[in-house]
């Protein structure tokens, strides 16, 4: 305790430079914490968008189906399995059929996906109970990103072509009867939502599906011909992207501990180097070379102690302020081809700070004890006349 005391006598009596240092390391702290809490917010932001926009809480693909080769779209249909009809009635599933397609916004031909879905369905957010309006054109639903790139309004027409299940092309009017925003691209771009059972009338694939979107009540089990795509495959992408993106945040930090430490080992050095008469004297009263080595490292260390309560001061306020108020994304956050809000809410986590605490205390216990090395092979007498062997 003795220790303790004198090494905070110490850093408060050194000053400008104590708290230089301490501020510094504070700032250590506040950036590593708001860019974790910045990357955690979007993930979880981003998990729960999809779930309730596109993944549900897991998919049934038929086995043709593969999510990055449009080319299997043609063969990636079959009947919908009799042992999920109940599921589907309960509202627990809702089938998805899929179908390559061709329109003609303002005379111009350009590539898009229909999907047909229930419009009675519940599992996503998808507003698809604007489908349910009978009339002769076909009911259509867009995202915003879509509507932007067809320039296509509530209540504009635009033909469709397709080619059905026996590889006869046909066309119709679609009409745009809702437009929806969400964060979720890939439920947008290049994409119609029409109803279920119209789209297996054009395609002359009456009960077939694509693939079948689980709700949050449903328990998978192994269905003959479709294959179970869990949370860990829907989700790996994004996933991906956030490892990515906290292994980049990585240089950040290296950087700042640099700075930070290279100034604490700075000061540490020419802390001993001006205070060897003070060194002597310890020695000369009876404190051992290594209570001394003691002293001086945690002298070093109390910087980092010292700042978390600074940081706390300001970093808190300003923390919570932004996690209350967000982090808005420059630009439009639908041309990022990712799922991500226009603002993302950050989260700190209580494991987030005190793991943050531990890594820049221990560090900077390391960059104390390096130089404090150096006071074990000083001689008492020399020290005391202030020359170091």
């Amino acid at each position: 305790m003795t220790a303790f005391k004198l090494a905070y006598r110490n850093l408060v009596g050194a000053g400008l430079r104590t708290w230089l240092n301490v501020f510094i390391l504070s700032l250590v702290y506040v950036l590593i914490i708001w860019h974790n809490g910045l990357l955690d917010g979007w993930n979880r932001q981003a998990k729960r968008d999809m779930i309730s926009w596109e993944t549900g809480t897991g998919q049934y693909w038929q086995k043709n189906y593969d999510p990055y080769d449009p080319f299997t779209l043609n063969d990636s249909h079959g009947l919908i399995p009799a042992e999920v009809k109940d599921e589907i009635h309960k509202g627990l599933i809702t089938p998805i059929l899929i179908s390559q397609a061709s329109i003609y916004p303002e005379g111009r031909i350009q590539g898009a996906l229909l999907k047909g879905i229930d419009p009675e369905q519940t599992i996503l957010e998808l507003p698809t109970a604007k489908l349910s309006i009978e009339m002769e054109e076909i009911p259509a639903i867009i995202g915003t990103v879509m509507a932007k790139n067809t320039k296509l309004k509530e209540g504009d027409y635009v033909t469709a072509r397709w080619r059905d299940a026996n590889g006869i092309f046909d066309a119709a009017e679609v009409r745009i009867v809702g437009i929806f925003k969400t964060f979720v691209p890939s439920v947008d771009a290049g994409q119609l939502w029409i109803p279920l059972e119209r789209l297996q009338e054009m395609k002359q694939m009456p009960g077939e599906a694509t693939i079948m979107v689980c709700g949050n009540n449903y328990s998978p089990e192994t269905i003959e011909g479709w294959k179970f795509a869990g949370l860990d495959i829907l989700l790996k992408e994004i996933e991906d992207m956030i490892a990515v993106k906290s292994k980049g945040g990585s240089i950040l930090y290296i950087f700042l501990m640099l700075l930070a430490m290279l100034a604490v080992f700075d000061t540490q050095v020419l802390s001993i180097f001006r205070r060897q008469r003070e060194i002597g004297t310890y020695m000369a009263m009876g404190m051992t070379r290594g209570q001394i080595v003691r002293l001086f490292t945690i002298e070093g260390a109390m910087h980092a102690i010292l700042a978390a309560f600074l940081g706390a001061l300001y970093g808190i306020p300003l923390l919570s302020l932004q996690a209350l108020k967000g982090f808005k994304i420059p630009g439009d956050s639908g041309s990022y081809g990712l799922a991500i809000a226009d603002t993302i809410y950050p989260v700190y986590s209580i494991g987030l700070i005190i793991v943050t605490i531990i890594i820049v205390l221990i560090t900077t216990t390391i960059v104390s004890y390096l130089p404090a090395r150096k006071i074990a092979k000083m001689n008492p007498t020399e020290a005391i006349r202030g020359k170091l062997q």
